[in-house]
């Protein structure tokens, strides 16, 4: 690659999904404000965020290919954050039991010298089984999820919480859609394959 790759964020889990690609990058995490406008739909929020950390990095690298990415959680029509804690995350898993949960995962390529930016979201959704307060407790004390959005790592022991889950692409849960961001990389001129470093 002629321009340098770099992801847009400090998540751990995102940079785990992108070193899957084994394509050379670099993470820089981008300071924004990410509270939601009033009357914005999630599918919005998690759409603006993503482009709006590509862009916040882009002043500081004008010659690279940027990929933002944000996800917003959403039950009934409520939007769901990280927890933070246990207790939150009591309240959180005691909320979802039994319901739909709908991830927005917005991604975007910004490539800085041309400005030209590729952007999509990709939802995904999760249906939460009927849990009871010890199933919570003791998945909890496991494996604690405290900075996962709906307090459930799926590619953990979460996954023992979750009747099913549905959508194009697994790692769009992640917060990190790649069968999405392949093709954006495709369309800047990268072909992931000829890229990756064996």
């Amino acid at each position: 690659m002629t321009k340098s790759l770099i992801l847009a964020s400090s998540s751990r889990y995102r940079r785990e999904v992108l070193q899957k690609l084994h394509i050379p990058f670099e993470c820089i995490s981008p300071e924004i404000d990410e509270t939601p406008l009033d009357g914005e739909s999630p599918e919005h929020t998690s759409l603006r965020l993503a482009e709006s950390k590509a862009r916040k990095v882009a002043e500081s690298q004008p010659h690279a290919l940027i990929i933002g990415c944000d996800q917003v959680a959403t039950v009934d029509g409520l939007q769901i954050g990280k927890p933070g804690n246990h207790e939150n995350a009591v309240k959180q898993l005691t909320m979802l039991s039994g319901k739909e949960v709908i991830f927005h995962s917005a991604l975007c390529l910004y490539d800085s010298s041309s400005q030209y930016m590729q952007s999509t979201n990709v939802p995904y959704f999760v249906k939460f089984k009927a849990l009871t307060a010890l199933q919570i407790e003791t998945y909890l004390r496991l494996e604690q999820p405290y900075d996962c959005a709906g307090s459930a790592k799926s590619e953990g022991m979460g996954i023992a919480l979750l009747d099913y889950m549905r959508g194009d692409d697994p790692n769009a849960l992640i917060g990190l859609p790649v069968i999405a961001l392949v093709n954006m990389l495709q369309q800047a001129g990268v072909d992931v394959l000829s890229t990756s470093r064996i």
